[in-house]
């Protein structure tokens, strides 16, 4: 049925350059459920951790090494991708987180030992997906009308994203949140399915290419770039985090799940309209004021995070993020895009640039852990914030041949 729904809609809006119908819908129906899958989960992970008598510093230190990890994996990732084909790796990134989230459910039992598998399966399935995804839904079909289809695949991920962790959360207060980890596990199986239908869509067998690469596509976009995995980090791990513990209160019960699952699925109310909005701009060679605009509103929300104190403070921060945050992801995504055309090697170039987000986000967690080694965990995740409001204003200074035309 969603992929029916899909097919539908692309066929009308004309979506993408090379790929046929069925098969975009098969992609979207297939990222649809991994979303669903992997938000449900996603929300709570740290909290689940700190409930079971892990410190902040320690959850800080696993995230460090899971993004250092993904670090060090982007490039062998896609040359793996570059030789199967971004749809079967996609197939196979699905398939590998499985054991990664099985491994968390055995937490209470095993203890932290369980932790190992967990980042080594989620990390590595979570950088050979999106290198994937960003390979094959690069191929935008016009310059005209790329801002408007980036706004539609923008639409269609934050319903998925606004509605998983409500319903992660609700499942996770009733049953618990080892059920939420099995379910999540079999939904990730059912994205899998879709891809066993489809042929691939680029020639596999091929491999990366560094001679005569043109690197400076990447080197005038390092800071920008690390800047939004810095971004990425501070918006989920540490937020979420922060608010569990010093606003709405980790107890015994289950509840704080159900509580942190609806204050982040208001995001959905930013992301409908803004994503369309944002779309016209870039259509309109808007883009690197979107970029500009989109990255200070940003670093805005960042600032006023340590003085949020209620829940309804929380909903409301979420959807000036998400507003904030689309804005400036929208006009990046269309110029690196862009620039995966230009590149002439589409998989080097996403393997790079999401070698520097890993990078980011490995920063970003080993500032927070040097002051968690010096101040409480409430100061050190406030003050986390002002330097990541810093931070991120890096990403302001991504320079696209796209937004130089």
């Amino acid at each position: 049925m969603i992929q029916k729904f899909i097919h539908r809609l692309l066929l009308r809006r004309h979506f993408w350059r090379t790929a046929t119908f069925s098969e975009v819908a098969e992609l979207y129906a297939s990222r649809m459920l991994r979303i669903l899958a992997l938000n449900m989960t996603a929300a709570f992970t740290s909290i689940f951790l700190y409930q079971n008598g892990y410190s902040v510093l320690f959850i800080t230190l696993l995230w460090a090494g899971f993004f250092f990890y993904k670090f060090l994996i982007a490039l062998p990732m896609a040359a793996i991708i570059a030789h199967v084909g971004p749809k079967h790796a996609i197939l196979y990134a699905n398939l590998m987180y499985i054991p990664g989230l099985i491994s968390l459910a055995f937490l209470p039992s095993f203890g932290a030992v369980v932790l190992i598998p967990m980042v080594i399966f989620q990390a590595t399935s979570s950088m050979m997906y999106q290198i994937a995804y960003m390979v094959n839904f690069s191929k935008v079909k016009s310059i005209e009308h790329a801002g408007k289809e980036i706004a539609y695949m923008n639409i269609i991920e934050k319903i998925t994203t606004g509605l998983s962790p409500l319903l992660g959360g609700v499942l996770a207060f009733l049953f618990g949140p080892q059920i939420v980890i099995v379910l999540a596990a079999l939904l990730f199986v059912v994205a899998a399915v879709p891809l066993f239908k489809s042929a691939e869509q680029e020639s596999p067998r091929q491999k990366l290419v560094f001679t005569g690469f043109p690197w400076h596509l990447v080197t005038r976009n390092v800071a920008a770039e690390t800047a939004r995995g810095f971004d990425l980090f501070t918006s989920g791990t540490v937020w979420s985090l922060f608010t569990a513990i010093t606003i709405i209160g980790i107890a015994a019960d289950n509840q704080i799940y159900a509580t942190n699952g609806l204050l982040s699925s208001v995001i959905l109310l930013a992301a409908l309209g803004a994503s369309y909005a944002y779309g016209r701009l870039i259509d309109r060679r808007r883009g690197r004021e979107l970029l500009l605009f989109g990255t200070i509103a940003n670093s805005i929300t960042h600032l006023s995070r340590p003085f949020i104190a209620t829940t309804v403070g929380i909903a409301g921060l979420n959807i000036a993020n998400e507003a904030a945050t689309a804005g400036y992801s929208m006009a990046y995504t269309r110029g690196s895009f862009d620039s995966a055309d230009l590149s002439g090697q589409r998989t080097t170039y996403l393997g790079l640039m999401e070698a520097l987000t890993a990078l980011g986000s490995t920063l970003a967690a080993g500032v927070l852990a040097l002051m968690l080694c010096v101040l409480p965990d409430a100061h050190a995740m406030e003050y986390f914030f002002y330097v990541a409001a810093a931070v991120v204003l890096l990403i302001a200074t991504a320079r696209f041949p796209l937004y130089r035309r």
